[in-house]
Order: structure tokens, then sequence, then C-alpha cells
């Protein structure tokens, strides 16, 4: 090997694992082990050394992606060994996770929620836990499963509402409320045009996508950081209501007596870190809308 391809090789595995605690969190999130996580992200540095990140222009959203693929391959596996067993047994209490990784799971998301995403299809859960848990963009979401981008909405809002129905304790009350307080905060300053509170309510790495139909009528389809968000929600969104979306805080934009757009927002340590303007019509009519403002 030459020093240079040496060189490249070096920068290659710094920048992956600039990445690796972000994936081993994912991978974990979606198999419940430690130990397969830990296999899902070597795997993923594997496919790295052998294709190289040459026309890559975000890494960690391709490694994330790579990451599910492997995952939901995994999920799929099990699910089929499961059936497997049962047909052979009759049962299969213990799904084959270890009492350690699942201590580690129960940890990191509770341990209702653990219980339900064991009953979610495989293509559920890595809708609900990348969207949900990772705020992945549900464009990216949908070339992980190869589907479309209201496909994988309709995935995670299936997967959301068995949480909600299934494990209501999943979900605490207190975060939830805090939540719709942080929304209702950022549109009550985005009308009023109050810089200040609009700023303290974003995170400094908040992003903002919009689905294609925005782009296509010539809008932004992607704004990063606080600056450039707070700029384009400053003295807007006066058309917008608040209201739940598939049973999280969010906005809409009624028009006629109908749901034009939605703002899906994703909130962590009182701030808002991404919002999803969905305006696809296909989209917008599978959503689960309750107003909370008239």
């Amino acid at each position: 090997m030459t020093e240079d391809a040496a060189r490249a090789d070096l920068l290659l595995a710094e920048r992956f694992e600039a990445h690796r605690r972000h994936l081993r969190a994912v991978a974990q999130r979606l198999l419940g082990s430690a130990d397969e996580a830990d296999d899902a992200v070597q795997e993923a540095w594997l496919r790295l050394q052998r294709t190289g990140a040459a026309g890559v222009d975000n890494l960690g959203a391709w490694l994330t992606a790579v990451v599910g693929r492997i995952c939901l391959d995994e999920l799929r596996r099990r699910a089929a060994r499961r059936e497997e067993s049962l047909e052979a047994r009759g049962s299969d209490p213990g799904g084959g996770r270890e009492p350690e990784a699942e201590a580690v799971l129960v940890d990191a998301v509770g341990g209702a929620l653990l219980v339900v995403l064991d009953t979610l299809a495989p293509p559920e859960r890595l809708a609900f836990v990348l969207h949900d848990l990772f705020a992945v963009p549900f464009d990216e979401v949908a070339v992980v499963l190869d589907r479309t981008p209201a496909a994988a909405r309709q995935l995670a809002s299936r997967a959301r509402r068995r949480v909600r129905d299934a494990a209501p304790g999943a979900t605490a009350v207190a975060d939830a409320g805090r939540r719709r307080e942080v929304v209702q905060a950022f549109l009550a300053a985005a009308r009023g045009g109050d810089l200040t509170r609009l700023l303290a309510v974003l995170d400094p790495d908040v992003v903002v996508r919009a689905d294609a139909p925005v782009a296509a009528l010539g809008g932004v389809d992607r704004l990063d950081g606080r600056d450039a968000v707070a700029r384009a929600f400053l003295g807007e969104a006066h058309a917008a209501r608040a209201a739940l979306v598939d049973g999280v805080p969010g906005a809409v934009v009624v028009s006629a007596g109908r749901v034009r757009a939605a703002l899906e927002f994703t909130v962590s340590g009182g701030r808002v870190i991404a919002v999803e303007v969905v305006s696809d019509p296909v989209a917008v009519v599978a959503l689960d809308v309750v107003l909370l403002e008239h």
C-alpha cells in the first residue's frame, strides 16, 4: 500500500469514527442487542471500506441508511426464525434477546416501549425508530425501506399509534406536554416577530426539511441552523394552527376547511431540533390531525 493510500484509509477511518456512537445507538434501538449492534456497525464499516466515500455528500446519512438496511435484514431474519420456532415448539417467549441486552435497551427507550417495539413488523420498527427517535427524514427512511416517502410515513404513523395505544406509559405525559409547550412557543414567537423568543426554542443545529412539492413550487427544501430557520419563520406562521399530527405536537395549515400542509416538530431538551414540512396531498390525507387551535 502506498503512503497516499494509507493516508486515505486513515482519513476514511477517522470520518467513520466520528459517526460510530450515533450508528451504534441507531442499531441498538433497532435490534435491542449490544452485540448485534456492534456487528451491524462493523459491517457498515466494511461496506464503507469496500465502496469508499467518493460521491457521498452526507456521510452520516449514508452510514445511517447502511446500518438501517443491515438491521432491517436482521429483523426480518429474526421474524422468520421466530415463525419457524412457533411452528416447531408452539412459542418462543424470549425472542432470542440476551438479558443484559434487554436491560440496555430498557434503559435507553423504556420498558413499555421495548415490549411494543418487539410486536412491530420490521419495516414499522425501522420507520418509527429512525424517524421518531433519530429525526431521520422520511425521504431517507423511504430509501432504506425501498418504498415511497408517503408509505414510510404511513408505516411510522401506524407504529406510533400502536405504541400510543398499547403502551401509553412508553411516552411520558409530562414529556408530551413539554413538547406541546415548545411547539406553541415557537408558533407564538414566529407570529409575533419575537426573534429572542424564537431563537430560545431552536436548537443551534436545527434543520427544516420540506417535501418535494414545496421545492417544485420554488420553495426551499432545506434550512440548516438556528439563524437561518429563525429568519425564515420570523413574522410568519400566521396561517399555521397548533395541532396533534399523528399524536405528536405539530401544526397544520388549513384552507377551505381542509388541511393543506403540516409541520412535524422533533423536540429534544426543550428545543426544536427538526421540522418537517409536509405538503404532498397523498401524505397529508394520511395524517391523523387533531386541531388544538381554531
